[in-house]
């Protein structure tokens, strides 16, 4: 049975959206994929339907491939598992809770890790049921705090999560393997351009994690990578630590008047103008010592503040900060943080004051715990902060004058900075993540109680793997990457129909023989979408065709008479004419 475009349920629209922006936003909303019903919430119109459709069917046919077995949760879920874990805290604000007429608690749920794990404990109590993959294709809830760019940062989502479960390390990482092999060839066949890197395990927990990143100027994941085949999200990167120096022998730390030097620039500038170094070498940047305040405020609304020392051409990166102290919530510490702590001298703080007296850390004069970036080794000498308004002191000796309470990789990651494996300088680049692996091991099986006896009788607790692919998100980064002035152009593999059909014209001939074609079209398995709308203009109907997207299209009008078609090819722009009787074959 024809597609007719006489009675689906589709509309176009001239207009951008407003809100849209990005390129995919504003094209699925305007080609008629979807429609807006809140900030970061859309409504699935069947044209999007069926592209989504078309994306999780070849997810479905490569999680089989691994021997993984589909399942369905809801979405609305006890809250209790997620207490057990600690999720349901550590999800923070980021997690959507509510309580039915009866006051009992529920969560949409962001993630299922806990009642895949409880159906597992619900029905397997052996080794010999093991191994298992388990998957679904569900919609998921994250109260972003900040919802963009349409499908790409939502509120709710389309996710496949799969879960492994084995009694044995070594059978976890077969099955971690066979789950990053199928993300592979699902991101292959879908075309799309990935990037696997080391990655942070966030709420989730575990050990190994890696993320799929797709290169693109639009993600907003910050990631590395060295020519040498090193690459890993900022959060997960680690500083390569350079060896400690020997302090003997290193003139005593000074201090000096420095007015007028708020900024680490005109410290340099002052520096390089009345203190210049012996060996010649401008001062630069990195020879001081930032110290940076920020404000950690942990989920029980507890707010401390933390003084970060790192060299002073770093800046610090808040997304990596909060890795570093995760689950708090991290930011730069407010001018009421200040006035709670008068000894930080905003401007001027440092780790040490005049006549030797510790000023961070938790056994210096503030007691603010004071942490020191990797490359803040003993031996380093800095120019730092007197802690005293308008002074600093020169040759400040790491290990020697001062002390840090510990390390932290809160600064920001340049291009140039070595890769830690050695495999050379890094560069950065922006990326979207569209999937991540997880090698949970015994978190969630332990609290939740997963057990099963093994070859020689004994309880052992399971371990565990958790495998996510955002479905609708890649639905959009597709849109991103394959479309132009006109709209949309799917490939292949995932468009919504194979062929666009669309006769021109008033004269019932043309109107005959386009439908003859569709009968043949469909007859040979192609997915057609008949535009045959009597009273509308050839030129809005080759609008909406080129604005929606489909592969191939059929341009049926004049040309019957003389027993030709055209045949748009709508990637490269072809243009052809067919004989009306073989169509099939032109295609």
């Amino acid at each position: 049975m024809p597609t007719r475009l006489t009675n689906y349920f589709l509309k176009t629209l001239r207009e951008d959206p407003s809100d849209a922006e990005v390129t995919s936003h504003r094209l699925l909303v305007r080609a008629g994929y979807i429609r807006r019903q809140a900030p970061g919430i859309f409504a699935w119109l069947p044209l999007g339907l069926r592209v989504k459709s078309k994306i999780e069917a070849i997810v479905r046919d490569e999680m089989t491939n691994a021997g993984a077995h589909e399942v369905h949760f809801p979405a609305l879920l006890p809250k209790e598992p997620y207490e057990v874990t600690g999720r349901y805290v550590d999800y923070g604000d980021g997690m959507f809770r509510l309580n039915d007429r009866r006051g009992v608690g529920y969560v949409l749920a962001p993630t299922h890790e806990e009642v895949f794990t409880l159906l597992v404990k619900d029905l397997y109590s052996s080794y010999k049921d093991l191994p298992l993959s388990i998957y679904q294709i569900q919609d998921k809830y994250r109260d972003e705090a900040r919802p963009r760019a349409g499908l790409l940062r939502g509120r709710e989502f389309t996710m496949k999560d799969a879960y492994s479960f084995d009694y044995t390390d070594a059978g976890l990482d077969a099955s971690y393997q066979a789950q990053r092999d199928a993300y592979e060839r699902i991101f292959t066949r879908l075309g799309l351009e990935y990037v696997i890197v080391k990655a942070d395990a966030g709420a989730m927990g575990g050990s190994k994690s890696e993320e799929f990143l797709h290169p693109t100027p639009v993600g907003e994941d910050t990631f590395v990578r060295s020519a040498g085949g090193y690459a890993a999200n900022v959060e997960a990167f680690t500083t390569l630590v350079p060896d400690a120096r020997p302090s003997e022998g290193l003139p005593a730390a000074t201090v000096f008047d420095s007015p007028h030097t708020p900024t680490i620039q005109t410290l340099v500038d002052l520096a390089n103008a009345e203190q210049p170094r012996d060996d010649g070498r401008a001062w630069v940047a990195g020879d001081t010592l930032k110290n940076v305040v920020l404000a950690v405020t942990q989920l029980d609304g507890t707010r401390e503040l933390v003084v970060v020392g790192m060299p002073g051409d770093r800046d610090v990166d808040l997304k990596r900060a909060e890795v570093a102290f995760q689950p708090a919530e991290v930011e730069a510490a407010n001018e009421d943080d200040f006035a709670l702590h008068p000894g930080l001298v905003k401007g001027y703080i440092g780790p040490w004051s005049e006549g030797g007296a510790a000023v961070l850390g938790e056994k210096g004069s503030t007691g603010i715990r004071y942490l020191l970036d990797p490359r803040v080794v003993d031996g380093t000498e800095w120019i730092t902060g007197a802690n005293l308004h308008e002074k600093h002191v020169f040759g400040l000796v790491a290990g020697r004058d001062f002390v840090g309470d510990g390390w932290v990789e809160a600064a920001n990651v340049k291009d140039g900075d070595p890769a830690p494996d050695g495999s050379g300088p890094i560069e950065t680049a922006r990326g979207m993540e569209i999937g991540h692996v997880f090698q949970l091991g015994r978190k969630y099986a332990e609290a939740l109680g997963l057990k099963v006896l093994d070859e020689n009788g004994k309880l052992v607790t399971v371990t565990m793997g958790s495998y996510g692919i955002g479905v609708t998100r890649i639905l959009a980064i597709i849109a991103e990457l394959n479309n132009d002035d006109k709209g949309l152009i799917w490939p292949a593999a995932v468009a919504p129909f194979d062929v666009y059909v669309v006769a021109t014209g008033r004269d019932e001939t043309v109107y005959a023989a386009a439908e003859q074609i569709v009968l043949d079209l469909e007859a040979a398995g192609n997915e057609v979408l008949f535009d045959d709308r009597p009273k509308v203009s050839p030129g809005v109907k080759f609008g909406d065709a080129e604005l929606i997207g489909v592969p191939k299209i059929v341009i049926v009008g004049r040309g019957v008479a003389d027993g030709v078609v055209e045949v748009w090819d709508r990637k490269s722009g072809d243009r052809s004419e067919a004989a009306v009787d073989a169509v099939v074959a032109a295609l």
